[in-house]
C-alpha cells in the first residue's frame, strides 16, 4: 500500500465525518469539510498548471488554508515550500529561486514584501489569501471554492517529496531539506508509539513553516485529534484557548513557556485538561521545568530537527525532572547514538556528535548534493550537535558543533549575519555569536573590529541589518574589540569570544 499524505484526510473523513477536525479562531470545520477544501485546493492548482513534483511556496500566518495545501498538494504529488514570514524580502527570493516555485501563494499581511521581490522569482501564478487581491494575483477562496470536493485521483506517496523546508546553512545559504510522505507517516507514528494517548485535542501554535509546526499536522487525522491553531502567537489567547477548548496536548519552545509564565494570573488558568507538553528546539532550563512542574504540568524535553521531520528522542513523565536537562531516550523506530570524529560510536558520559537513523531522515537537500553527502553517511544523519548519554542510556545535548545560535527556537548560523556585516563599508572584521537572553533561550551578539580611522556605534550597527535579515538575526548587542582570535587557519575561534565577552 502505498503512503500519501493527502490520504490521511480523506481516510479519517470516512471515518469520522461530521467529527470536529480545526478550530482557527472563528473558523471550525469537520473532518469531512476539511478534506473538501483539500480537494478543491488540489483541483485548482492542477487548472494552475501545478503537475506532480511542481513546487508551490506559501508565506502565510497559521491559516487553515495551510493545512489545504499540505494536504491537496500532497494528493495531486505537487511539493509545498513554507516560507518563514520572518525573513527579509532577498532570503525569501533566494529560497523562491532555489526551489523554482510555479506558484507563490501568500497571506495579505505580505502583499509588500512579494512585491518588491515577485519580478525576480520564477513564480508563473501569484494567489493571495485574500478577496481582494492586487491586480498581479489571484484570490485563493475564489480559485478554490468553485472546485469539486470529491477525491482527485492520488498521484505520488512514499518516498516522493512532499515538503521542503528551508534551514539556515552554515555558508549564510539556506539549504532546503527535503520530507518525504513516508518521513511524515514514520515520524507522525513514532512519536505515537513512543508517548501513547495524546488525548483527543493538541493545540498547534508554532508556526507551520517550522518542523515544529508542520511537523505536527500528520498526527491530527492519524490519532484523529482535533487541532486548535492559533493563527499567529498571542500568549494570553493561548492561554484563554488551553481553557475554553480543553487542550490535551501542545508543542511548545522554552522561550514561549517562560513567556506564559509571565502572563499576569497564569496561575489561574485551568490547565487541568493538558496532559503533555513537549518542548524542542532549544534545550529547556531545568529552572523552567521545575516551575511547570509544581504547576502540575508534565513538560517532556524532544530532541529532534528539520532533517529528521521533528523526531529523534524523547523523555517520559517518570523521568522528567529525575533526569532534568535530559532529552530523553531514542524514539520508538530510531536509532540514536553519540560517536567521535571517525564516526565510532564512545561510551557512556564521553562527549561526541549525535547521529540518527530512521525512516523519518530527509531525502537529502533540494539540489545540494554535496551538503546531502556531508550530513547523510552510510544512512545516519550528522546532527552536528555535541551530547553525552549517561549509564542509564538518556541523551543531553551539550553544544553545537556547528557554532549554531537558538534564538526562540529559530536555528541562526554566524556566517550568514558574518557575511552580511562585512559589507558594511566601516567594519573591518565581525565575528558573531549567542549570548544569554532571558526571553529567548538565546539572541545575536556581534563582535565588531571597526576599520581603520573609522567611528561606529552599536546603534549603527543594529540598524544597518535592518531589512537586510529577519530581525529575529538582527543583532541585538555589539561589542567592539581591536582584533578576533583566530586560528592558525584563519578560524575565528567562538570559544574564546564567548569567553571574553559573555562574561
Amino acid at each position: 500500500m502505498s503512503i500519501n499524505l493527502g490520504s490521511y484526510l480523506a481516510n479519517r473523513a470516512i471515518l469520522n465525518p461530521d467529527k470536529e477536525a480545526l478550530v482557527c479562531e472563528d473558523a471550525r470545520f469537520t473532518w469531512s469539510e476539511a478534506n473538501g477544501r483539500a480537494n478543491q485546493l488540489g483541483y485548482a492548482m492542477k487548472k494552475l498548471g501545478v503537475a506532480p513534483g511542481d513546487r508551490v511556496g506559501l508565506l502565510a500566518l497559521n491559516e487553515p488554508e495551510y493545512l489545504d495545501m499540505f494536504y491537496g498538494l500532497g494528493k495531486i504529488g505537487a511539493i509545498l515550500v513554507p516560507i518563514n514570514y520572518r525573513l527579509a524580502g532577498p532570503e525569501m527570493e533566494y529560497i523562491l529561486n532555489d526551489s523554482g516555485c510555479k506558484v507563490f501563494v501568500f497571506g495579505p499581511e505580505y502583499m509588500d514584501i512579494v512585491d518588491s521581490i515577485r519580478k525576480s522569482i520564477p513564480a508563473e501564478q501569484f494567489v493571495a489569501l485574500t478577496d481582494k487581491p492586487p491586480e498581479w494575483a489571484l484570490s485563493y477562496r475564489a480559485l478554490a471554492e468553485k472546485e469539486p470536493t470529491d477525491e482527485p485521483e492520488l498521484v505520488g506517496g512514499d518516498d516522493d517529496v512532499l515538503t521542503i523546508l528551508y534551514t539556515s546553512g552554515t555558508t549564510g545559504r539556506p539549504k532546503g531539506a527535503m520530507l518525504t510522505h513516508n518521513n511524515y507517516f514514520f515520524s507522525a507514528t513514532n512519536l505515537l508509539a513512543t508517548v501513547g494517548d495524546l488525548g483527543e485535542t493538541a493545540m498547534l501554535v508554532l508556526p507551520l513553516f517550522h518542523i515544529g509546526g508542520i511537523g505536527n499536522a500528520p498526527l491530527a487525522p492519524q490519532a484523529g485529534l482535533r487541532t486548535v491553531m492559533l493563527k499567529s502567537l498571542d500568549p494570553k489567547r493561548m492561554l484563554e484557548l488551553i481553557q475554553e477548548e480543553k487542550v490535551n496536548v501542545f508543542g511548545s519552545v522554552p522561550a514561549l513557556l517562560q513567556i506564559l509564565k509571565m502572563i499576569p494570573d497564569f496561575e489561574k488558568y485551568d490547565w487541568s485538561s493538558v496532559r503533555k507538553v513537549f518542548v524542542y528546539a532549544a534545550p529547556l532550563p531545568v529552572a523552567l521545568l521545575e516551575e511547570y512542574a509544581e504547576a502540575g504540568i508534565e513538560v517532556r524535553n524532544l530532541y529532534g530537527m528539520t532533517e529528521s521531520a521533528g523526531s529523534g528522542t524523547v523523555i517520559d513523565g517518570e523521568h522528567a525532572l529525575i533526569k532534568a536537562g535530559s532529552c530523553g531516550l531514542p524514539e520508538f523506530l530510531a536509532e540514536v547514538k553519540v560517536v567521535d570524529d571517525d564516526g565510532n560510536e564512545v561510551g557512556p558520559e564521553v562527549t561526541g556528535e549525535v547521529v540518527m537513523r530512521a525512516d523519518f531522515v530527509m531525502l537529502g537537500y533540494w539540489n545540494n548534493p554535496e551538503a546531502t553527502a556531508e550530513t547523510i553517511k552510510d544512512g545516519w544523519l550528522h546532527t552536528g550537535d555535541i551530547a553525552r548519554r549517561d549509564a542509564d542510556g538518556y541523551f543531553y545535548i551539550m553544544d553545537r558543533k556547528k557554532d549554531m545560535i537558538i534564538s526562540g527556537g529559530e536555528n541562526i548560523y554566524p556566517a550568514e549575519i558574518e557575511d552580511l556585516l562585512l559589507r558594511h563599508p566601516k567594519i573591518q572584521d565581525v565575528g558573531v555569536i549567542g549570548y544569554p537572553h532571558e526571553m529567548w533561550g538565546e539572541a545575536v551578539k556581534a563582535i565588531v573590529v571597526v576599520a581603520p580611522g573609522a567611528t561606529l556605534t552599536e546603534d549603527e550597527v543594529i540598524e544597518w541589518t535592518d531589512g537586510k535579515i529577519g530581525r529575529f538575526k538582527m543583532p541585538k548587542a555589539v561589542a567592539f574589540t581591536d582584533a578576533l582570535p583566530r586560528s592558525a587557519t584563519g578560524k575565528i575561534l567562538k570559544r574564546e569570544l564567548r569567553e571574553q565577552f559573555n562574561e
